[in-house]
């Protein structure tokens, strides 16, 4: 692609924008297969009798696709996105052949390492991508269709996974059809995707001239995006605790519903609604988040996932009730996931933006390591409803502090890291 061809914009760059949102569906695909059925594998095949080592495999997923994620924002620069994507989905292809092999459930955690690793650089490539290619006046609406295709992606294969697990044997299901969905998404990726640098180097010098056109080193990035800018600090502290809900969500809920009595094909039906809602809602919020800003949006889907997560501990697993606090869930998060990497783009210049949402992106996964373990412990020691009160409060916290600490900007507009350093 030569320079005179490029240009930033939705409608400019849509057959690539299409052929990502694509690439993305089969990325949260991938990781929807485990969302009904591996919990109950681990009680039923593998014998594991306490929740904190069910939710194991969470633990190392997450820990794995955190540290990849970092990684993955500074190397997005010097490597390329592309060669990053591509990398990401050739290593999903062991996930399903340890998953058939496997003879204890050390296997099954080894392969959430593997999917670990793809989605931290498949996912996190597909979202830098789409940013590159809008420009900054479109960048809400970009990154809530991108999540809402791997969430839509993610709900369909958590249900119908649940679906067919109730008629054939669950890890068969995940076997065959992780296989197809990694085979597919690679040959995608090398056949059809295309870099996006020249559109980072087009709007850096269109937005951005005179300002540092070299990307900052991780050792910048990292305190800046953990606790030096009040943006960012905010933004990272927040997305740790949503995916500690999701962790809860993942791991804890199938326990739950199960222990009440529920079949695999209610169970499948409530984690499909939960990611279901949140996918199709952020096309919507993430649009909304360009014309009113971040924080409103991020301040509310926290104290709506709070509620919901209320109206789940509350509802002794009664599947209608647990149904209507997925959605509840699923609203409350589609409010605040696009929002927030859409917050924290706003707040870097473009150069700057894959290794800053890396180091976000580091910690909003570390929430799947932190509610792994901490969820797991404390499920073994005061049972399932009272673990998901306490998230539930955890997460309305986690709102009041962006409330707090979120300065607002104007939605598709820079601020300079030093301004927001010398004001935060």
């Amino acid at each position: 692609m030569t320079r005179s061809r490029v240009a930033l914009g939705l409608r400019e760059n849509a057959p690539q924008f299409a052929l990502l949102v694509a690439v993305n569906a089969l990325v949260g695909a991938m990781v929807g297969l485990e969302r009904s059925t591996l919990p109950l594998i681990g009680r039923e095949e593998f014998g594991l009798s306490s929740s904190a080592a069910v939710l194991s495999f969470i633990v190392a997923f997450g820990l794995a696709k955190s540290l990849t994620n970092l990684g993955a924002g500074v190397l997005a620069e010097r490597v390329g996105r592309r060669r990053l994507l591509i990398l990401g989905w050739a290593i999903a292809l062991p996930v399903p052949l340890l998953i058939a092999l496997a003879p204890s459930w050390g296997w099954i955690v080894a392969a959430n390492v593997f999917l670990g690793v793809n989605q931290g650089l498949a996912w996190s490539m597909t979202v830098i991508m789409k940013v590159d290619l809008v420009g900054p006046e479109r960048r809400g609406l970009a990154l809530g269709i991108n999540e809402a295709a791997g969430y839509g992606g993610l709900a369909v294969a958590a249900a119908a996974s649940g679906w067919l697990a109730a008629e054939f044997v669950a890890r068969d299901v995940l076997i065959v059809a992780g296989f197809a969905i990694a085979a597919v998404a690679l040959l995608i990726c090398v056949l059809f995707v295309r870099d996006t640098a020249a559109h980072v180097a087009l709007e850096q010098a269109r937005d951005h001239a005179g300002e540092k056109t070299t990307a900052p080193r991780l050792r910048d990035a990292f305190p800046d995006a953990t606790y030096r800018v009040s943006a960012l600090r905010a933004c990272s502290q927040a997305g740790l605790v949503n995916n500690l809900n999701d962790a809860l969500a993942w791991g804890v809920t199938p326990l739950f519903l199960a222990s009440k009595g529920a079949s695999v094909g209610e169970i499948g039906l409530v984690a499909g609604l939960y990611p279901a809602i949140w996918g199709l809602g952020q096309i919507w919020t993430g649009h909304w988040s360009d014309t009113v800003g971040r924080k409103p949006l991020i301040v509310a889907g926290m104290l709506v996932q709070a509620a919901a997560l209320v109206l789940l501990a509350a509802s002794g697993g009664e599947v209608g009730l647990a149904a209507i606090a997925a959605v509840g869930l699923g609203v409350g998060t589609a409010l605040v996931y696009p929002t927030l990497i859409a917050a924290i783009s706003d707040a870097v210049t473009p150069v700057a933006r894959a290794g800053t949402v890396g180091v976000y992106r580091f910690w909003r996964d570390m929430g799947y390591v932190v509610g792994g373990l901490f969820a797991g412990v404390l499920a073994d020691a005061i049972e399932f409803s009272g673990t998901i009160a306490v998230v539930a409060g955890l997460t309305m916290l986690s709102g009041l502090w962006v409330a707090v600490d979120l300065r607002t900007h104007k939605a598709g507009r820079h601020d300079s890291w030093a301004d927001d350093i010398v004001s935060g």
